[in-house]
């Protein structure tokens, strides 16, 4: 009994009495609950029912919120925004996996995530997709992420935009390109795609709604104040050195 009773306190030992080890565990399971987490998300998001993969959508919601942006998330999200599009099954001739409502919400995860890599599976999604809630949802979020070096992220929304406005325009796509436009070209000191400014003017002057067209003339004048200032500031830069 008396041995027992030893070599229980030996065992003992490291859990009470080492510094450091706690934390050291912690870290450890909280390493572990996200590998099982990303392992589960991935698993999710390529079911075969919409029903599990907004139960995916869900869990990345969450891993989001806790910081989880790692590849395995964005990888998820990807593979379900592209889902039906560019990843297609068929059974009998029959697309099974097109679900418009999960593509819509990866992409607004993705633009939760703000990382480059997320922003270049929000492109890739503008590109393929011809949904037109998905292509909003991925619109906004590319514009909640910015960061348009090149300016790729607005000649990609002009594109999509011009595309539907020559066969059949949509505004509410519309709207969120807008919106897109100026957050983006505020943010750049001036929208220097001309693509997008003609697309603005078309939306001001087009088949679009009264408030859609209000809406980007207001954006035209903020984008054009904000390139003025831009280049006055320029200037005095260039005075001063």
């Amino acid at each position: 009994m008396k041995r027992i009773v030893v070599m229980l306190a030996l065992v003992s030992i490291p859990l009470f009495l080492l510094p450091g080890q706690e934390t050291e565990r912690s870290v450890e399971e909280s390493y572990l609950q996200e590998s099982v987490e990303n392992m589960i998300i991935r698993e999710q998001s390529r079911a075969d029912t919409r029903e599990m993969k907004m139960i995916a959508l869900a869990y990345i919601g969450d891993a989001i919120d806790r910081g989880n942006t790692g590849d395995e998330v964005r990888q998820a999200l990807e593979y379900m925004g592209l889902e039906g599009v560019l990843n297609r099954s068929r059974e009998n001739g029959r697309l099974v996996n097109n679900f418009p409502d999960v593509r819509r919400e990866a992409a607004r995860y993705l633009g939760r995530m703000g990382t480059v890599e997320a922003k270049d599976a929000l492109l890739k999604i503008i590109y393929y997709d011809n949904e037109p809630m998905v292509l909003q949802e991925a619109v906004k979020s590319l514009a909640d992420i910015g960061n348009d070096d090149g300016g790729r992220t607005v000649s990609t929304i002009a594109w999509i935009l011009m595309k539907f406005d020559n066969t059949n325009p949509d505004n509410l796509l519309a709207l969120s390109a807008v919106e897109a436009f100026e957050k983006l070209g505020t943010a750049s000191g001036g929208l220097r795609d001309p693509n997008a400014v003609q697309m603005l003017i078309r939306i001001a002057e087009g088949p679009y709604i009264r408030p859609v067209q209000d809406r980007a003339k207001a954006a035209l004048g903020r984008i054009r104040l904000s390139q003025a200032q831009s280049s006055k500031q320029q200037q005095q830069q260039r005075q001063q050195q």
